[in-house]
């Protein structure tokens, strides 16, 4: 197997590499109280490319489909694919999930919904989740502060508007915080990763033991070097001057093997086929809680991107309420029934 260059592996903003035969696809959730969802899709591209292996979501010949062409102002063509299936519980979502053969199978989707009542209101609650996708790294909450947290999370088109708008300043700051912050963030997932995978293979070999120790004491230090040493990666670790910092000339030799193998191994865990999209959800009733975003059309969204999984599960969740009228009209004519009988007894009394 052909080793990959350190270049391209420490470079977490190639972990989804945009093609331009992927649709642009937005799937919406209109949730009813009665724990059935309508799931629409839309999908545009710029080909009339929609096989179910480009599909970021379960499609198949189930839904019904709608094609249209729309032409923009300078005369470019955009193919427009519109689907609706009704789901008549949360246990069909998740079977589509478990049976996906699009883009992103493999990726363990779920989605759950709670109905609560509260004799005034009933409340209802939905959410999709996507478990976290590797076995070892960090929280990216631990390394952003609030503000960051949420500016990382936020749709693109947001991020754009407020570079761009009247507080450009402010959210480019904002920015470049929030990327230096994270690339210290993806080099600690990888070096974490390759630190654990290079003491698996090292094992019973002698010598083993010492030369992970020391390479596990260096690590904030090999951290740095990927952070500072970008555009020289490839060359500092293919000829050895990275790894001879934490070893000797011949362990360098004796283990150089496994060193690669690990990185290998790290390399197929983080960079894992997946292709980004929306997720909107229309909730019955009021909506009193989310986690989301606001878009244009007054619904919630939220972007799927593969590091917001990477190393914890990613939920987006939705909760609403409608009123019980049945419940408030008993509740008032139970308190004029209170009302007018302790108004007799005073009557009486008197």
């Amino acid at each position: 197997m052909k080793r990959k260059p350190i270049k391209i592996i420490v470079s977490f903003i190639l972990l989804f590499i945009a093609s331009c035969e992927e649709p642009e696809t937005v799937v919406t959730n209109y949730v009813h109280p009665d724990g059935s969802v309508t799931r629409k899709i839309e999908m545009r591209n710029l080909k009339n490319n929609f096989g179910q292996s480009d599909v970021q979501v379960p499609f198949d010949s189930t839904w019904t489909v709608r094609d249209s062409i729309e032409i923009g102002a300078k005369g470019d063509t955009t193919w427009v694919k519109r689907a609706e299936k009704e789901f008549k519980n949360i246990d069909e979502i998740n079977l589509a999930y478990k049976f996906n053969l699009g883009a992103n199978k493999g990726i363990s989707r779920q989605a759950g919904f709670k109905k609560s009542f509260k004799w005034f209101n009933t409340e209802y609650r939905f959410f999709e989740r996507i478990d976290r996708q590797l076995s070892f790294g960090f929280p990216v909450k631990d390394f952003l502060d609030n503000e960051e947290l949420s500016y990382f999370y936020s749709p693109e088109n947001l991020k754009h508007d407020k570079e761009t708008g009247p507080d450009s300043l402010k959210f480019r700051a904002l920015a470049d915080s929030v990327k230096m912050k994270t690339d210290i963030w993806n080099s600690k997932n990888l070096v974490s990763g390759w630190i654990d995978e290079f003491s698996k293979l090292s094992q019973g070999k002698e010598g083993g033991q010492k030369v992970v120790e020391s390479v596990r004491s260096h690590e904030n230090e090999l951290i740095t070097l990927i952070n500072t040493n970008d555009e020289k990666l490839d060359s500092l670790w293919s000829n050895g001057i990275i790894l001879k910092r934490f070893m000797s000339e011949n362990e360098y030799n004796t283990f150089k093997s496994e060193a690669d193998s690990a990185i290998e191994n790290v390399v197929d865990q983080i960079f894992f086929n997946f292709k980004d999209y929306s997720v909107r959800i229309a909730m019955p009733g009021k909506l009193i809680g989310a986690n989301g975003f606001i878009d244009s059309s007054q619904v919630m969204i939220w972007p799927v991107r593969s590091d917001f999984f990477l190393t914890e599960p990613y939920e987006m969740w939705a909760e609403s309420k409608i009123p019980n009228r049945w419940a408030w009209i008993v509740s008032g004519l139970f308190l004029v029934f209170v009302l007018t009988g302790v108004i007799m007894r005073v009557i009486k009394k008197g």
